[in-house]
């Protein structure tokens, strides 16, 4: 009998493989980016310290968009971008989180890099 696989333990798997690879600092700090079936979430984290240091999601007042699909996630990225440069942040890592750089993922990188952010 052939099981079913469980997408969110493979994208688990995925997202560990990549966080051993990478890590955020305070010059350089990690844009990690998870998404829901309703919303999509992403943070700034400097890992060295364990703080978050900038965040933005499709439940904040500025977004207008309110589900999880290309135009929230541009939307999301540019919000990200404005918020990380208002503190200083240039540059970062980017951590998709164990998902495909594809669709949503893509777009929210799109314009985080439209808004100013180098990575």
């Amino acid at each position: 009998m052939v099981k079913k696989t469980d997408r969110n333990a493979e994208r688990i798997r995925r997202h560990k493989r990549v966080r051993r690879k990478i890590s955020g600092t305070a010059e350089c700090p990690r844009l990690c980016v998870f998404r829901s079936n309703s919303n999509i979430y992403v943070q700034v984290i400097d890992d060295v310290k364990a703080v978050t240091l900038a965040q933005a999601s499709t439940l904040d007042k500025e977004v207008k968009t309110k589900h999880s699909n290309k135009e929230a996630a541009k939307e999301v990225g540019s919000l990200i971008a404005k918020r990380a440069l208002e503190k200083n942040i240039k540059t970062v890592v980017f951590d998709r989180g164990g998902y495909i750089y594809h669709g949503v993922v893509k777009e929210l990188a799109d314009a985080a890099r439209e808004g100013g952010l180098e990575f």
